[in-house]
């Protein structure tokens, strides 16, 4: 008999179910609620909402909206945001996973503070380790006036200006080991007089998963990874599944489950992102009993 695991630490994180909690909450009130973006990088999830009366919105969608709820999703919003809805007597229903919300004020004070030093803000490199056009990492540069420097990946440290100050953050869902050999390379090549401080703001909720689903991986002949192709941690959490067990799919739900990846299997792992809600684990769980 096929022996079925699901992942206890896998599914929403703090962020991602507070802003779920409150949207159902609006909509449970019967009010007509629009979200700035997919409030979850999942399809059925947002498709779940869409069907309670959620309305899903873009930035050009929002700038034609008066008077109504908006909520913003666990992401968070640079401040141009704030100020449209305050323009527009929009009212904002803030679901900014608290995490994001401290890291998007550390970086405003650094980026005034190098704005009100004596020394010239040329000088000044306010450095993101994140994915450009992610919906945080767009928050957090709003923070700078769009003059913080995005990489995304370590290949682009080299890119820096190591004549100049830096000043390095991270999006809370980035990888903590890579953050780490950033920091290292910055270190090495900083030049006399140039100061460097980097600030470890990922999110130990969603880093302390890394370690936890490669065990779970060890232990199955196949991993079913459970998440919408648009989640950044998802790609993050996957390729370590990936790494550790070359049985490895991913999936959005239980429609791609392919049979003939069943083939001499005797235990199945199932696990996701923090976008990954535990009733879609648990229906790919009963799709694979139904095969």
């Amino acid at each position: 008999m096929l022996n079925i695991e699901i992942d206890n630490g896998s599914g929403f994180c703090f962020g991602v179910t507070t802003a779920i909690q409150k949207a159902e909450e609006e909509l449970a009130r019967g009010n007509r609620l629009y979200c700035l973006g997919d409030i979850v990088h999942n399809g059925m999830e947002c498709e779940r909402l869409r069907q309670m009366g959620l309305v899903t919105i873009n930035h050009d969608q929002l700038a034609r909206l008066h008077g109504v709820k908006v909520l913003l999703r666990a992401h968070g919003e640079p401040p141009a945001t704030y100020e449209l809805a305050r323009q527009n007597h929009i009212e904002i229903i803030d679901a900014t996973c608290p995490v994001v919300l401290q890291l998007q004020k550390r970086i405003k004070r650094q980026y005034e503070a190098s704005i009100t030093a004596q020394r010239p803000t040329s000088n000044v490199q306010i450095v993101i380790f994140g994915k450009r056009g992610h919906a945080e990492v767009l928050g957090l540069v709003g923070q700078t006036d769009g003059t913080a420097i995005v990489i995304e990946h370590f290949d682009e440290v080299g890119q820096l200006d190591f004549s100049r100050d830096i000043y390095l953050y991270s999006q809370t869902t980035k990888s903590l080991d890579e953050f780490h050999r950033i920091i290292e390379y910055i270190q090495e090549h900083m030049a006399p007089g140039a100061t460097f401080r980097s600030f470890d703001t990922i999110c130990r909720s969603v880093a302390n998963r890394m370690p936890n689903i490669s065990q779970f991986a060890t232990r199955h002949d196949l991993i079913l990874f459970v998440c919408g192709r648009k989640s950044s941690n998802g790609r993050v959490l996957y390729n370590e599944c990936l790494r550790v067990n070359a049985n490895t799919h991913l999936i959005e739900g239980p429609g791609e489950i392919d049979r003939q990846w069943l083939a001499d299997i005797k235990t199945v792992g199932i696990c996701g992102a923090t976008s990954t809600p535990k009733w879609l684990m648990e229906q790919c769980r009963d799709a694979l009993l139904s095969l």
